[in-house]
């Protein structure tokens, strides 16, 4: 994560807090996906009070966390909702919770959070697109060939739909946490949880082919499981995020990013009729609400199945 990008052209003081906040968060050991995510609404917001904000008072605001009022929050969660969408608008609101949590009790800078008293955005549900077997065979098809680049992207990809993992999950892989000969991987979760998951044949041998390449690559005696492909670096999530992306324009498929496939697994998973305490094992999900979110998609599907069984209002 590039920091100093971040929040290059924020205030001293913001940018300042900002560098402290995520020195916390790793302190905390957050996933680097949270603290991006975290920060990035936090900067976010600092930019809509010095560029777009239409109150006279909010340049105090633009310059200093610490000036942020109840007013400013909301009238930043209106412009989300109208420049991007509710459910962003309701992603940034939670982000900014911590920020200013962080800013009320551990660096005691503010009395109160601007936040007590505002509301989380209503933002309404929808059913995530799964992705069809096809769609993922034709991102494959895409990374065919033998090459270092072509093999990595693969093992990436079959891991997704193999695992249901999350993107910092994968992107966070040791070489120590694949087990080749047991065909399985350890996967460390959110809340600092640690499972160890199957992987299928092909998975295993995608894996294998990688790891065979990746022996003869600079940067080999890293830790890290994955290798950027060039300079001998390891490949972080956002790298991963941007991968996925390229390799989904090339195979026609639009927004592609790695939870798509989380939410199929899980669809899939309920669609066969899976126990949902297995499927909470296997996806490292504490709350039985998280099955019942990923798996609607699969819900309204058996429910079809079952009305075109049933055939209601077809013998009239």
């Amino acid at each position: 994560m590039d920091l100093e990008r971040l929040t290059g052209d924020l205030s001293t003081t913001w940018a300042g807090y900002l560098r402290d906040w995520d020195r916390s968060l790793r302190s905390g050991n957050h996933p680097e996906t949270t603290r991006y995510n975290y920060l990035l609404a936090a900067a976010q917001s600092a930019r809509y009070l010095a560029e777009h904000s239409p109150d006279p008072e909010a340049a105090a605001a633009a310059e200093d966390p610490a000036e942020v009022t109840k007013a400013h929050i909301e009238a930043y969660q209106a412009w989300m909702i109208e420049t991007r969408s509710a459910a962003t608008a309701v992603n940034k609101h939670k982000a900014l919770q911590q920020l200013f949590k962080w800013l009320l009790l551990d660096e005691e800078e503010i009395d109160r959070s601007p936040m007590e008293r505002v509301r989380l955005p209503k933002a309404p549900t929808k059913l995530v697109p799964v992705l069809e077997d096809e769609a993922t065979t034709r991102l494959l098809e895409v990374c065919k060939g033998k090459d270092f680049l072509s093999l990595r992207d693969a093992a990436i990809i079959r891991l997704f739909c193999n695992t249901g993992a999350r993107l910092a999950e994968v992107a966070n892989l040791r070489l120590e946490d694949v087990g080749l000969k047991t065909e399985s991987v350890t996967l460390y979760g959110k809340g600092g949880k640690v499972r160890r998951v199957r992987i299928g044949a092909k998975t295993a041998r995608a894996l294998s082919r990688y790891l065979r390449a990746r022996a003869k690559r600079k940067g080999a005696d890293l830790p890290n499981l994955w290798l950027a492909d060039r300079g001998g670096q390891a490949l972080n999530a956002n790298g991963i995020k941007i991968r996925l992306k390229r390799l989904g324009q090339k195979a026609g498929l639009d927004h592609l990013h790695a939870h798509r496939w989380r939410h199929t697994y899980a669809h899939q998973w309920k669609l066969a009729g899976g126990d949902t305490g297995d499927l909470m094992l296997l996806l490292g999900w504490s709350s039985d609400a998280m099955p019942r979110h990923y798996g609607a998609s699969a819900a309204a599907d058996r429910a079809q199945q079952t009305q075109a069984r049933m055939g209601i209002g077809d013998n009239v």
